[in-house]
């Protein structure tokens, strides 16, 4: 990527460009959070059983992993903000394909061209972030990160609504293609940045080079475990509370509650973590507070449900930390990219399986006593990898030597 031959912007550009990347990364989750809401709708028009279903709520966790790997080659191939404009128009066509399948084969086809889409945006958001802002890192990861996690919020409670003011499941999941459709707008004005894509084999750094770095797999594993929590939490939380004798509103709201709480976290802590030398504090703070959410459920889940609930969501805000973290630890944008890309292929993969081990684990004991433990027990990993990470470093030194 052309970070070193990027002329100086005007602050209009930066503007533009700071837009562009907002849009972009409100985007960067409805297309994966949406069908949640509406899949017992969607499985009876479609008569998908419930394996199939296992597939689609599978498939953004292992896009993830698949196509963010390519992302970075696909940068320096044919340059960054290409590759997004790409991204945005695959992630649209995809979601208005799939809003209009008349079958699970045609609806899973047209999820994974909009999770490719969304896979690799979502790698590449970290190193746009380090070319067009070196300065200003930390603010500009907050300030995606928000969006990202106001478009995660908006598509969990919108999409029904949408869905009945539409009359279907195909109108709450097609409103998130047009918002993909309008976001693509400022990055036909910002292709012009990808005058030389590929600057040559001297400053690449290819993805099988990052498995010799030690830090490279400290951020994987540290990423694979906070998405390991994340995905388990979006997909059980609710059943948590029901099984707790809540009822399905009210345990809709209590999970808007965990994902609304990473609001104004994602906006502060990657702002903080590039002001500080050592993110391990905060890193082993948010894992405390995941424990004291899953004890409070776990102990007594109807007592005090909206602080368990809050709790659980503060502990997410690792998720936005984590992309501030992986900017900070490489000197370029190119070597952002490079271990962007494996970050999240590799954790990604570790992360595949949480989600079903839960379930696995409930349905073999028929409560949530040992799940909650078991997700107790992955938070040790996961801070012992985010202590790591926290440590100044950074990949290319690594690779040098």
């Amino acid at each position: 990527m052309a970070d070193q031959r990027e002329p100086r912007l005007s602050h209009r550009e930066r503007v533009v460009i700071a837009i562009g990347l907002v849009v972009l990364a409100f985007n960067l989750r409805p297309a994966a959070v949406s069908v949640g809401p509406v899949l017992d709708d969607i499985r009876k028009s479609l008569s998908i059983g419930p394996a199939v279903a296992g597939v689609v709520t599978t498939l953004p966790v292992l896009c993830f992993a698949a196509f963010g790997a390519l992302a970075p080659w696909c940068a320096r191939r044919f340059g960054a903000h290409r590759v997004m404009l790409a991204s945005l128009a695959l992630l649209a066509a995809g979601i208005a394909v799939r809003a209009d399948a008349g079958d699970a084969a045609v609806f899973i086809l047209a999820t994974i061209p909009a999770l490719a889409g969304m896979a690799t945006a979502n790698v590449l958001l970290p190193s746009l972030v380090k070319q067009h802002f070196p300065h200003r890192v930390g603010t500009m990861t907050g300030v995606y990160t928000t969006s990202l996690a106001i478009g995660l919020t908006a598509a969990s409670t919108a999409t029904v609504p949408i869905a009945g003011l539409t009359g279907s499941w195909r109108g709450g999941l097609l409103a998130w293609a047009f918002t993909a459709a309008i976001a693509a707008v400022p990055w036909f004005g910002l292709l012009r940045h990808d005058v030389h894509p590929d600057l040559g084999p001297q400053r690449s750094i290819p993805g099988r080079a990052l498995a010799r770095s030690s830090l490279a797999w400290s951020m994987a594993v540290f990423f694979g475990m906070q998405s390991l929590q994340a995905y388990a939490v979006f997909g059980w939380l609710p059943q948590v509370y029901r099984d707790a004798g809540f009822s399905a509103e009210t345990a809709g709201l209590l999970l808007g509650v965990t994902t609304a709480t990473t609001i104004p976290l994602s906006f502060l802590l990657p702002s903080l973590a590039a002001r500080v030398r050592s993110q391990a504090p905060m890193i082993l703070a948010l894992c405390s507070s995941y424990v004291l959410g899953y004890l409070g459920l776990l102990l007594s889940p109807t007592t005090l449900p909206w602080l368990w609930a809050l709790l659980i969501g503060v502990g997410s805000g690792i998720f936005p930390l984590v992309l501030g973290i992986i900017s900070l630890r490489a000197r370029t944008s190119d070597g952002t990219a490079a271990l962007s890309g494996f970050t999240q292929s590799i954790g990604y993969l570790i992360a595949a399986g949480g989600p079903f081990m839960i379930g696995a684990v409930y349905g073999a004991t028929g409560g949530w006593t040992v799940p909650l433990l078991v997700l107790i027990a992955l938070l040790l990993p996961q801070a012992v990898a985010g202590v790591l990470v926290s440590r100044e470093r950074y990949v290319e030194d690594e690779l040098a030597r």
